[in-house]
Order: structure tokens, then sequence, then C-alpha cells
């Protein structure tokens, strides 16, 4: 069963990122937009209005590229201290939890693109198009390898 799901990973990770890209990418298009039911319950973010437009901006436009998998390292990275920001400087100051606070998808966010970063795209990227050659195969055996090496017994 282990080994199946390590096979099924790369495509789990990468239904992963294009579920949490469109998500975050469906806040961008609702604050700058208006559309999903707009900013806050209706209507739009004025244009450069700070940090709500810059916020939406980021949302709309890093959440596309995780979506697609272009950039993701980056875009996760900026997207994920987008978050980090907004949990505290809006939500925390008002309470300490999330649930309290209003922070919850703001935090989750905020840890989903830090997992990518660390992670990577996964599988059905753009990112793997652009990747040298021999990478994907070589990181691929890197990690077929540092598995092994972890299932072997220890020597006392």
């Amino acid at each position: 069963m282990s080994t199946r799901l390590d096979q099924a990973q790369p495509y789990a990770l990468g239904l992963f990122r294009i579920v949490i890209g469109l998500l975050f990418a469906c806040h961008g298009a609702a604050s700058l937009f208006g559309v999903l039911g707009g900013a806050m319950g209706g209507g739009t973010v004025p244009t450069g209005t700070w940090p709500g437009w810059y916020a939406a901006v980021i949302q709309l436009v890093g959440g596309g590229l995780v979506l697609i998998g272009l950039g993701t390292r980056a875009a996760a990275f900026i997207a994920s201290g987008s978050m980090a920001y907004a949990y505290f400087k809006v939500h925390q100051p008002e309470s300490l939890f999330p649930l309290q606070n209003g922070g919850e998808a703001s935090a989750i966010f905020c840890w989903a693109f830090l997992l990518l970063v660390f992670t990577g795209p996964g599988a059905l990227a753009l990112d793997r198009l652009f990747a040298p050659r021999g990478a994907t195969t070589e990181a691929a055996a890197d990690g077929a390898e540092r598995r092994d090496e972890a299932k072997a017994p220890v020597a006392a």
C-alpha cells in the first residue's frame, strides 16, 4: 500500500497545488473585479489602496502562477508571506487564535504555500517543461535513494 501511495505522491501534490492556486486566485479576482461575490460581500477594492489592492494582485497573480505551476516556489513564497502579513497585521491583533479572529483562511493559505515552497509543484506543472532535461529524473532518483536509505536497517 505504501508503495502505491509513494507513486501517487507527485500527482496528489500537483492536485493540491492546483486547488490551492485556484482558491487563492479566486480571492484576488473577487477583490479586484467584484466577481464571485466581490470583496467582503460586494464591490471591489479601490485601486492602489494599501494593503488591500496589493494583496488582491498578489492573490490573483500568485494564485494563477501556482495554479499552472509556473515559478511555483517563488510565487508560493511571496503568497505565503502576504498571508503571514495579513494574519499578523489584520487578524492577530483582534485575538490570538485564528478561530476567534477570523484568520483561518490566512493561516491555512500561509502554511499551504510554505509547504509548496519546500515540496515544489508536483506533477502536471509548467515548471517541469522548463527544467533542465535530467533534473526531474535526478530528483526522483535522489528521492528514491533517500527512501531506500531510510528503510535500511541501522548498523549498531
